[in-house]
């Protein structure tokens, strides 16, 4: 797992794919496939026997289902951003924390 945001190296793709999940109003066309691959890169993702999936960000875990069309809805993109927040993740850009002597 990768809890240091700065310590993550995010392609053009992962950051188009995080630039979208914080862009407001939020948008309608955020493929699952896409962000599938940003939180595997950012996060810990396990699929369970049901289908579901157990994603671990930053200590912080969520449960997602596979949206029945290729887009993800609203309530997805909220939870997404207050992951990816939370973990230090903002737009395309990671904020690093200040820490002594910075």
């Amino acid at each position: 797992m990768n809890d240091s945001p700065h310590a993550v190296h995010l392609s053009n793709h992962h950051r188009d794919t995080l630039d979208s999940i914080f862009q407001h109003p939020s948008g309608h066309n955020i493929e699952w496939k896409a962000v599938l691959s940003l939180l595997n890169v950012v996060g810990d993702v396990d699929e369970t026997k049901e289908g579901r999936f157990r994603v671990i960000i930053g200590g912080e875990e969520q449960v997602f289902t596979r949206p029945r069309h290729k887009d993800i809805d609203v309530q997805t993109i909220v939870d997404l951003r207050r992951m990816l927040t939370k973990a230090g993740f903002t737009n395309s850009t990671p904020r690093v924390p200040e820490g002594p002597g910075q």
